[in-house]
């Protein structure tokens, strides 16, 4: 029961996504990390670092503040609690964060190049994915450095030689982004090899950005 657990719907979002994320195959072992922006709008609940999702209860999910200090919870935050409080802290828009390994998204973060608008889906991100220049994992310069590169215009980016990081209104939505942008990625990979995908003009890709605003059941 997490009735009378602190911020409890939170800390359930983050334990179930982090499962999910693991069945969907956006990472291995207990790589990447989840957090949702509690009700107060103070408060963060991301994922503890370095535990098996199947044993991360809504009880074991820390909190932290969006300065990044720890309130609540046993276990230590994520090692990556500086990028996701940077999103936090830059964009209003932004109840929810995803930080993935997902394996194609991944594949073009090594490569250092953005994931085209080869297909329509991409538009849950952005006219493209763009790439985050290398930082190290866990450092403040990360989590600026994927700020920068989202500013307002995007919803994911690729962290180069590392993954991808989206966000959303909340934890869901940048689940379902992050989804979509693996997806994309995929489909990019296997289109280039073999030919040339065809890149959807910008303002098609606006236009589809316009729609998933209203898309699905209200």
């Amino acid at each position: 029961m997490t009735d009378d657990l602190p911020h409890g719907a939170e800390r359930t979002t983050v334990s179930d996504l982090g499962r999910e994320m693991l069945a969907q195959g956006l990472t291995t072992g207990t790589g990447g990390n989840v957090s949702q922006l509690c009700a107060d709008g103070e408060t963060v609940a991301i994922s503890p670092s370095g535990v098996p999702y199947d044993d991360v209860t809504p009880e074991r999910v820390p909190l932290v503040t969006l300065d990044g200090e720890q309130v609540a919870g046993e276990l230590d935050a994520s090692s990556e609690t500086p990028m996701h409080t940077a999103l936090f802290r830059r964009r209003d828009d932004v109840g929810g964060v995803v930080h993935t390994h997902a394996p194609y998204a991944s594949t073009f973060a090594a490569l250092g190049e953005p994931i085209p608008a080869s297909h329509y889906l991409i538009a849950f991100a952005g006219d493209e994915v763009p790439v985050a220049g290398y930082e190290r994992s866990g450092s403040e310069a990360l989590g600026e450095r994927a700020a920068e590169t989202m500013g307002t215009a995007y919803d994911a980016c690729l962290l180069q030689n590392h993954g991808t990081i989206t966000v959303g209104e909340t934890a869901e939505a940048a689940f379902e982004v992050a989804l979509m942008v693996e997806y994309c990625a995929r489909i990019h990979y296997q289109a280039s090899s073999i030919g040339d995908p065809i890149i959807l003009p910008d303002e098609e890709v606006d236009r589809l950005r316009s729609m998933f605003e209203d898309y699905g059941q209200q």
